[in-house]
């Protein structure tokens, strides 16, 4: 039976298996369209959204199409900084030899997502592509399980992780799940233009989503700083826009009602 359950952003949102779930966290800011005025200074809040989901798995689409709705700021993964750093390319260092460099790759992600987060936020709604808990809890968990980073890189990787999360304000009200299987995601790899991820093979996308449905569906791995929208991603691309279109005000309530005004 679908499941009503009250919304991150304060309207009722019906839970579907074939569409899409809101799951709860215990531990998430519920109540977000509560919190944009300040009772003291009724200054507008910020929002913040992350966009999650595996290589290929439609982020990009998902901000595009949202960089258009409303004032939206969105912010990218910043794979130029990875692939230029003082003209090294790690991205494809990490590929070639991960055994090597992925403690090198993963803690300039972490810098440069952490720069992400606490960027000036100047539009009342920010939506970033991944977040500084997906390099740790997906992609650092991977390369530890795997094998290709020694325990001893990771327990520096996770005590600065730990200290930057616990130390710094890094602000989501709502993580959004762009859930694909790896076999759509291999597929959609093989129409891309980076160099670097010709040599990723299926088990490696088959790995990150376990480690994302850990995560974020099943809960059995990490915290999950906010509350999750789960949207099915292995449609066409104009499907998915439709999925937008239609989840738009869900997501983005009480800002599009307010700019459409």
């Amino acid at each position: 039976m679908p499941l009503a359950v009250r919304g991150l952003l304060g309207v009722s949102v019906r839970c579907c298996s074939h569409f899409h779930r809101l799951v709860p966290r215990s531990r998430s800011r519920w109540g977000s369209a509560a919190r944009l005025y300040s009772n003291k200074s009724k200054e507008v809040e910020k929002l913040v959204i992350c966009v999650e989901g595996n290589i290929a798995s439609g982020k990009t689409t998902c901000l595009e199409y949202f960089a258009n709705s409303c004032n939206i700021e969105t912010l990218t993964e910043p794979v130029p900084k990875w692939r230029n750093i003082w003209n090294h390319n790690l991205l494809a260092l990490m590929y070639e030899d991960p055994s090597r460099w992925a403690i090198t790759l993963q803690t300039y992600v972490q810098l440069t997502m952490l720069q992400q987060h606490i960027l000036p936020q100047t539009v009342p709604v920010r939506m970033i592509e991944r977040s500084i808990y997906s390099a740790k809890y997906v992609f650092v968990e991977n390369h530890y399980r795997s094998s290709t980073m020694p325990a001893v890189d990771y327990a520096v990787l996770t005590e600065w992780f730990n200290w930057i999360v616990t130390n710094v304000h890094i602000p989501i009200d709502l993580i959004v799940y762009l859930q694909t299987t790896p076999e759509t995601c291999q597929e959609r790899l093989k129409s891309r233009c980076r160099t670097e991820e010709k040599v990723i093979p299926l088990e490696y996308l088959e790995a990150l989503h376990q480690l994302y449905e850990d995560w974020l569906i099943r809960e059995t791995s990490f915290t999950v700083p906010a509350p999750v929208l789960v949207i099915p991603a292995d449609h066409d691309v104009q499907k998915m826009l439709k999925q937008y279109e239609d989840q738009k005000e869900k997501i983005l309530y009480p800002f599009c009602k307010r700019s459409s005004t």
